[in-house]
């Protein structure tokens, strides 16, 4: 009768770590593991409860398909994974790749090792211009070329723009034309949201247990995120 898996919440950024603490990989359930109970070295990354595939409050419709979706300014430094310790990170982005069957939620492709294509979990926000907050409503599972369209300023910043615009295309059926002006519509409304300090509300995540470190200051965070303009451009 084999042996019932001791399974770990390990970050991806910890997983050497974990490896040389005698952690082992599973393939079919993508998932690191305890060979046996009682390694001390691997108590760091015990499992947690899982969490359950309907956060509260997720709209697990909000923002279907593929546009671009960029971050204002002013939002830079209150995403999910910068609030969150790297292990509830894990639970969450396992949480939201095993619930859309292991492929992306808006073109379907598996992850692929060779290709370079991973599954990577994107934040979806409503903003509320009358009360300046932002709220987050949905986390959908994505590959990194759908991922890399929805941060297309950041894919302008590493030159593969053309790369992104050219899926953009490809899963949208778009023209070029209209796919070019989605673009422009995009900065637009980034530039206008980008002149407001929001507030951020993760309450979705904190009725299943998950930690959320309070964010710093919206305007330190507007500050910062000029700061980071004038250094090195902006990093959707």
């Amino acid at each position: 009768m084999p042996t019932e898996r001791i399974w770990l919440d390990v970050p991806y950024a910890e997983k050497d770590l974990a490896k040389a603490e005698g952690a082992r990989w599973d393939p079919g359930a993508r998932r690191w593991y305890a060979p046996r109970p009682g390694n001390a070295g691997l108590e760091r990354w015990s499992a947690r409860l899982d969490v359950s595939d309907l956060l509260p409050g997720e709209d697990r419709s909000l923002g279907s398909g593929l546009f671009v979706d960029l971050v204002p300014t002013t939002c830079w430094f209150t995403n999910v994974r910068s609030c969150v310790s790297q292990q509830d990170w894990e639970r969450l982005r396992r949480t939201v790749v095993n619930r859309a069957g292991r492929v992306c939620e808006i073109c379907g492709a598996s992850a692929d090792r060779e290709a370079q294509r991973w599954l990577e979990v994107h934040e979806r926000w409503v903003f509320d211009e009358r009360s300046r907050t932002q709220t987050l409503r949905r986390l959908i599972c994505v590959c990194t070329p759908c991922h890399t369209v929805t941060h297309f300023g950041l894919a302008q910043v590493k030159g593969i723009a053309g790369q992104a615009m050219a899926h953009l295309i490809e899963v949208t059926g778009a023209s070029a034309g209209a796919a070019q002006r989605h673009v422009q519509e995009a900065f637009a409304l980034w530039e206008r949201r980008s002149q407001v300090v929001w507030e951020l509300d993760l309450s979705m995540l904190t009725g299943v247990g998950i930690t959320v470190q309070p964010p710093p200051d919206a305007l330190r965070r507007a500050e910062e995120a000029r700061a980071q303009l004038q250094r090195q451009g902006p990093p959707w």
